[in-house]
């Protein structure tokens, strides 16, 4: 038997009722008009036109349909609309692979290292997908957490530095929507109000490293003595002299690479616990690195220098909020070691002290943030100076 075309909105309402993935036991058509409810009425053997909206039992249809053509419902809508799908079962598999997606960038060895980045990951989950499509959005997040991955740089201009990490020197131009999710991250990570203008937005990205200036881009070492170029130059004069290095970005990148350096480097926060150990140690300082609070593009090539050059890298800073989110930062970006900052060289130094601010995790001791908040009090590192340098001349005596 030939089907009647008139029959049509029957075979689309039963094709998307058997797509639903859901047992189906009714199938509802309608608004009909006089040629499709006379082609019904012909298909069901009615001497009565049924009404505009029409209801008819599954198991009716499929019998009136066998006896008449051999072909069920599910047969006859596969054939003149095509496969009946299972929507219950795809939205089932769009929301585990958005669970993967989320699950993939919560656990993100870049949001692992700088848990900081967490209340980040929930404003990108709250946003929602990219066009709704997963694919896209995932594509697109793996281009920002490969350019989180490479900050802070070590002072490149910010075509330069877009163009070699993700191949498009425009990549990271105002107004592409990888841009403004690094600009939240990083609001994020320094914990500074979202950027309202351009102006604010450069001094961001020159806080991760992105700048043109060489010369204001400085970092702090004593006693630190290495081989090659001007800096290696410096380092060593001032180092013999027992008086504190400042070196630019400027002659940092002029540098190719530092050779001879010591084995161990350790790293503070506060320029005051150098100042400290020239006064107790002179020409006889250990290697010393002060990044003054967040490192400077000057400070995070200095620190990978060393680092490439096979130096051990040990940081230690405030027992604060900041002071856990710049220690992660360095410790993820520089390959630094976490020294004496642990929860319970906390707990032996606190006492009266300013309020901690917001704390964050700290990725290497799982008990750090807590005993912090519990405490609420900041140990500054200058409190600590005299220990951590007694530490120092011990292990470089030894």
């Amino acid at each position: 038997m030939e089907l009647s075309p008139a029959l049509m909105p029957l075979w689309q309402a039963a094709h998307s009722r058997l797509s639903t993935g859901k047992p189906v036991s009714r199938v509802k058509v309608g608004p009909l008009d006089f040629r499709q409810r006379t082609a019904l009425a012909d298909l069901l053997g009615s001497a009565r036109l049924p009404g505009e909206h029409f209801d008819i039992s599954l198991t009716k249809l499929d019998e009136v349909l066998v006896e008449r053509t051999g072909r069920d419902t599910r047969q006859i809508v596969t054939e003149l609309i095509g496969p009946v799908g299972d929507r219950a079962a795809e939205r089932r598999r769009a929301a585990e692979q958005r669970t993967e997606l989320w699950t993939w960038l919560a656990d993100h060895p870049v949001v692992a290292a700088q848990p900081v980045l967490t209340d980040w990951v929930a404003g990108v989950r709250r946003a929602g997908l990219i066009a709704g499509s997963i694919a896209t959005t995932k594509a697109e997040l793996d281009k920002v957490l490969k350019v989180l991955a490479e900050l802070p740089a070590a002072g490149r201009p910010l075509p330069n530095f877009a163009d070699e990490v993700l191949g498009d020197t425009h990549a990271l131009d105002e107004g592409r929507r990888c841009t403004s999710l690094v600009m939240k991250a990083l609001v994020a990570i320094y914990d500074v109000p979202t950027p309202a203008d351009a102006p604010e937005r450069r001094a961001l990205w020159e806080r991760a490293g992105i700048t043109d200036d060489q010369l204001s881009s400085t970092v702090l070492a004593a006693g630190l003595r290495a081989q090659g170029g001007a800096a290696g130059g410096i380092l060593a004069l001032c180092a013999d002299a027992g008086l504190a290095a400042t070196l630019t970005l400027q002659q940092l990148r002029a540098t190719a690479r530092l050779t001879g350096t010591p084995p161990d480097v350790w790293i503070f926060e506060n320029p005051s616990v150098l100042a400290v150990a020239l006064d107790r140690f002179g020409r006889r300082c250990p290697p010393l690195v002060c990044t003054s609070g967040w490192p400077s593009s000057a400070g995070i090539l200095l620190l990978k220098q060393l680092r490439a050059a096979g130096s051990t890298l040990y940081y230690h800073g405030d027992f604060d909020g900041e002071g856990l989110r710049i220690a992660a930062n360095v410790v993820a970006r520089c390959g630094a070691l976490p020294w004496r900052m642990t929860s319970s060289d906390y707990l032996a130094a606190v006492a009266d002290g300013p309020p901690v601010g917001r704390i964050t995790e700290a990725p290497w001791d799982a008990d750090l943030a807590k005993k912090l908040s519990e405490t609420g009090r900041t140990v500054p590192e200058e409190r600590l100076a005299l220990v951590l340098l007694d530490e120092i001349a011990r292990r470089t005596t030894t």
